[in-house]
């Protein structure tokens, strides 16, 4: 497939958009394996934010639309909508846009970091078979997955922001925390003693060291 080149337009390219959507959902329904109402809303939700940053990252760019018009001659390019000057936190930041810069480097540590947490902590789901799971990445924080997704929600905020996904980013955000909060309620009726005890061993987002 062609490359484009800097100062070339580097949209329309809805094949790359088809791809990356089906298999980045394809490969974190994977592992996530959503099964009551609420998780298939939030999977439902966290696909939307998918199929939004890719139809901007290589269909439609709306977000740089909308701002070439508002700031005009102000825009700190000169060919806003090459592939490389997508990368808006870096362009308006001063920061190398490119594929090796810090910025791109830090997200790509998010997304891969968050995608392993999910596929790490549905399989010690899977094999703890409704118990109490206290090894894994459930050894560390209580919600490992839930955590992997805003890993990747930042990650991709990172490199590739848009005015739809950052309108997003915090309701997923907000979900998260609220799903693993329902899930602690339940599991306390479940295991009350159990479960308490690992509580007070184990956070809830953020390890302990």
């Amino acid at each position: 497939m062609h490359e484009p080149q800097v100062g070339e337009y580097a949209y329309g390219l809805w094949g790359l958009v088809i791809v990356n959507i089906g298999l980045f959902i394809g490969f974190l329904f994977s592992f996530a394996k959503p099964t009551t109402k609420v998780e298939w809303r939030s999977f439902g939700l966290f696909s939307s934010f998918i199929v939004a940053l890719f139809v901007e990252m290589y269909g439609l760019p709306l977000t740089i639309y909308f701002l070439t018009s508002w700031l005009g001659s102000r825009y700190p390019v000169a060919h806003p909508f090459s592939h490389e000057n997508g990368h808006l936190l870096g362009i308006f930041f001063g920061i190398r846009s490119n594929h090796g810069s810090v910025l791109h480097l830090l997200s790509n540590i998010l997304i891969f970091a968050g995608a392993i947490l999910i596929a790490s902590g549905w399989s010690a789901v899977h094999k703890g078979e409704g118990l109490i799971i206290t090894d894994g990445p459930y050894a560390y924080v209580r919600h490992p997955q839930y955590i992997g997704f805003i890993a990747i929600i930042i990650g991709f905020l990172i490199q590739w922001p848009t005015l739809i996904t950052l309108l997003m980013a915090p309701i997923l955000t907000i979900r998260y925390i609220r799903l693993g909060k329902k899930e602690e309620k339940y599991m306390l009726k479940q295991y009350p003693k159990e479960y308490n005890n690992y509580m007070k061993k184990v956070s809830a987002w953020i390890p302990k060291f």
